[in-house]
């Protein structure tokens, strides 16, 4: 049994009581219930060694429902001790879980995603409670996390190595692929389930452990999945869960324990981690910002094609990393940009909760303001607003963080609000005058995430695949976001790192090649010293 250092400040006996309390008193069964209902917000615990324990922590973050503003829960801020404490849990568990048969740890991953479906509502209204996306989007967060988890179940077959027989007299030669040891994940606030989903469960079933950093706008749901998986039989040790900010994020970077990183968020803070782990030796992939762009061929069907721009561009109010935000018109765009406006315009704003709102609010009031500060400039620059969302109040949640549908025409590439990514519910319109012309507009931006076209001709289709600049392509499919089989490719700005998340290259990012050389025959007798060949081994 780890040793704890936080043991210190408190007698054994009462920590041993509180442990026993937080586990009781789960936190997945109180984590939808309204706030109001407790005399104060809950604590969010820390998971060290299979235990919920509270943070001894003086220093913690309110978690607001950003369409009240009511304080759903306290964050504390993991302390020093408290994060060595799980470090060190994860590097002694591994030594057992990695000996582990592959076939158990594929088992818990089918009782896993047994237990993510029975309890997906409850998931999906503590997103929804912390984060703010719409009931039906908060399920869809769910159960695309609940893919990758469905894909660890067939791990024996992925995690496969190869094998030559006879690579010379009398050898064979075989790959094998074992875990790296002590992993980490630190994730956003936009997807609280799929982002986590997409990083430790391919991890474990590798034969790793795991050290999660939820989002501290949003931690409930990553708290709640280490209770399923805990349920469904992980081994304690194997999934650790610590809280903060930059501090923990730069001692996950730092811990030499720590062999490879998991990261999902902004440009700026994806490339410190991956610039910081680096140089520590560590294996990082980092998923960070995106400008995704859709090209509209004038033969494009114009009301599949109209319901994808709009679906894609406001959808979780346009807080996706494969949202569509720009919209390149090849030739004429009136009619294009005057349909867009009808269907938009017919898009409801409301709490998440509401089971009419199409749109709930964004992240933070912090994240409003920035959102609305590239929307004027946009506007000071020349951009044309056809649909202006900054005034938007929705009756009953008048304090939340909403912002309309947004759409701005007559963009450029110089304007900020198309070199910037928004992350908000704003779709900004441009023209070109051919195809090539409208790739070439892509592929100057720096992001490479998605790029899609919408047209009812194979040569123009076949012509921008080839030629676009991006990781995801999607040919009149608004956001290409490929299922578990294959991976999560972006590119360009908006990804660091060799291996990305999931499919094959997750599975070869948690895993390291060793190569056997075998030889199983009567030695000769006497020594030579001349480099082995084929012929004479």
């Amino acid at each position: 049994m780890l040793q704890f250092s936080l043991h210190r400040a408190k007698s054994t006996q009462f920590l041993r009581f509180q442990i026993y309390a937080l586990r009781s008193t789960s936190w997945y069964s109180t984590a939808t219930e309204p706030s109001s209902q407790h005399r104060k917000p809950r604590r969010v615990p820390i998971l060290i060694g299979g235990r919920f324990i509270e943070s001894q922590s003086s220093q913690s973050i309110d978690v607001i429902n950003p369409a009240t503003q009511e304080v759903v829960s306290q964050l504390p801020l993991t302390t020093n001790e408290e994060f060595k404490a799980a470090v060190s849990a994860a590097k002694h568990a591994f030594a057992l879980w990695r000996s582990t048969p592959i076939t158990t740890r594929q088992r818990i991953m089918l009782k896993l995603q047994e237990l993510i479906r029975r309890d997906m509502d409850k998931l999906a209204m503590n997103i929804t409670t912390e984060q703010g996306k719409t009931l039906k989007d908060a399920q869809g967060d769910v159960f695309r996390g609940l893919e990758v988890v469905e894909h660890a179940c067939g791990m024996a077959t992925l995690q496969m190595g190869e094998f030559v027989s006879n690579v010379s007299s009398g050898i064979d030669s075989y790959s094998i692929r074992e875990p790296l040891g002590v992993c980490a994940g630190i994730c956003p606030f936009n997807f609280p389930a799929m982002i986590p989903l997409w990083m430790f469960p391919i991890a474990v079933t590798c034969g790793n452990t795991f050290i999660l950093k939820p989002s501290e706008k949003d931690p409930g749901a990553s708290v709640m999945l280490a209770e399923l998986a805990m349920e469904a039989g992980l081994p304690d040790g194997v999934l650790n869960i610590v809280h903060g900010t930059h501090d923990v994020v730069n001692a996950i970077c730092d811990d030499d324990d720590i062999r490879a990183i998991s990261f999902v968020g902004s440009n700026t803070a994806g490339m410190h981690i991956y610039a910081r782990a680096s140089v520590k030796g560590k294996r990082v992939q980092s998923n960070m910002g995106a400008k995704n762009h859709a090209i509209v061929m004038p033969d494009a069907n114009m009301d599949a094609t109209i319901n994808a721009l709009v679906a894609a561009g406001f959808g979780a109010a346009g807080q996706r990393c494969m949202a569509l935000s720009t919209v390149v018109f090849v030739g004429q765009s009136k009619i294009w940009e005057n349909k867009l406006v009808e269907r938009a315009n017919s898009l409801k704003v409301n709490a998440g909760t509401e089971p009419d709102a199409d749109l709930g609010p964004v992240i933070s009031k912090q994240a409003k303001d920035r959102i609305c500060g590239l929307i004027q400039n946009g506007v000071e620059a020349g951009a044309r607003p056809l649909i202006d969302g900054r005034n938007t109040v929705v009756p009953r949640y008048e304090h939340g963080n909403f912002i309309g549908p947004t759409i701005l025409s007559d963009v450029t590439t110089d304007m900020e609000c198309y070199k910037e990514e928004i992350f908000g519910p704003v779709l900004l319109c441009m023209q070109a005058d051919s195809l090539e012309e409208a790739i070439n507009i892509v592929n100057r931006n720096k992001y490479g995430n998605g790029a899609s076209i919408f047209t009812s001709s194979g040569a123009a289709a076949r012509k921008f695949q080839t030629d676009i600049e991006a990781g995801q392509v999607g040919i009149n499919v608004p956001i290409p976001v490929p299922l578990p089989f294959f991976s999560f490719t972006g590119s360009k700005a908006s990804f660091a790192g060799d291996l990305n998340f999931y499919g094959k290259a997750g599975v070869q990012f948690y895993t390291q090649i060793k190569t056997v050389t075998q030889q199983w025959k009567d030695l000769p007798s006497g020594v030579s010293l001349a480099m082995p060949t084929s012929q004479k081994a």
